[in-house]
């Protein structure tokens, strides 16, 4: 069942600005998806117009089955969102952040401040659950504002750049609690960022944005497949044969082209069999970022 559903979304903002043009994209339970591109490729445009904060120009979108702009207040009690930029009360404490929001969702104040302590916890934030929020830093409030969207215990998580702001300890925290909440809880994920090495570690599929527009969607293989259909390798080797499609690109140091990981052994063992000595093999696959470069420059037609 598609929890998420996007059909030639588009819009165009008053001057002629086409931020978002006819996305379609399909989302299932439990997945991490990663909604990638620089800043100003519609990506916060779009999370606007799912959780009903702008209107489509034209096509459509549903979460859950539901239309943002017909039932808003329906939806947001489904969803979590976090922005880059978190926006709580300074002038109240971590915890009453949690339970003040806890309450809009309709808890209790004693099942809100349970659940936020929880949260704070994973968080690594309880020392901080009785300062105010304008003594947080910035990687804390961050945090904060992921406890604030979990607080109501939603379905499908919107994240825009959680981890900005985060020590690289506390953003593998974030990483690890994304991952968890997707596998063990079937949450669904849809992350944000431009940041693309940090998505090839978390998500599970990917959608490619550029001026606003879809130019790549599928798993880190599939995309990789349609990019990339081979592989490389670097030897570091003495007495190779010259029968061996091998480019030296340093003293002793060589790199072949190969279809798969199973050509591999044929390689070392023609050169064993032709006298030479190998000192190191070593697969070189493709990045996301890789991925992600190669597919623009084929579509501004430089490649």
């Amino acid at each position: 069942m598609n929890i998420v559903t996007l059909n030639s979304l588009s819009k165009t903002y008053p001057g002629g600005k086409k931020a978002v043009d006819s996305l379609n994209i399909n989302l299932e339970k439990g997945e991490v998806f990663g909604f990638l591109g620089p800043n100003g490729a519609g990506k916060t445009t779009t999370v606007k117009l799912l959780n009903g904060m702008l209107s489509p120009t034209e096509g459509s979108c549903r979460i859950f089955g539901i239309d943002p702009t017909i039932a808003p207040e329906k939806l947001h009690a489904l969803v979590g969102v976090v922005t880059e930029h978190a926006q709580m009360y300074q002038n109240l404490t971590g915890i009453q952040n949690l339970v003040f929001y806890g309450s809009v969702f309709g808890l209790s104040t004693k099942e809100s401040e349970k659940r936020g302590l929880d949260l704070l916890e994973r968080l690594e934030l309880s020392d901080a659950r009785d300062k105010k929020l304008s003594s947080y830093s910035t990687g804390m409030r961050q945090r904060l504002s992921l406890a604030r969207s979990l607080i109501h215990r939603p379905q499908i998580l919107f994240l825009d750049e959680p981890t900005s702001g985060l020590d690289p300890e506390s953003a593998q925290n974030v990483h690890t609690m994304i991952r968890n909440l997707a596998k063990d809880h079937g949450i669904t994920v849809f992350l944000c960022t431009h940041q693309l090495r940090y998505a090839q570690e978390i998500c599970t599929r990917y959608g490619l944005m550029e001026n606003g527009r879809l130019i790549a969607e599928g798993t880190f293989h599939n995309l990789r497949s349609s990019v990339y259909p081979g592989m490389k390798i670097k030897l570091k080797a003495q007495g190779v044969p010259s029968d061996l499609p091998c480019r030296k690109i340093g003293n002793l140091a060589y790199e072949v082209e190969i279809e798969s990981e199973k050509d591999i052994p044929q390689i070392v063992r023609k050169i064993v069999e032709a006298g030479g000595e190998i000192y190191h093999v070593s697969a070189e696959l493709p990045t996301l970022e890789d991925i992600y470069f190669t597919l623009t420059r084929k579509k501004e037609g430089s490649i």
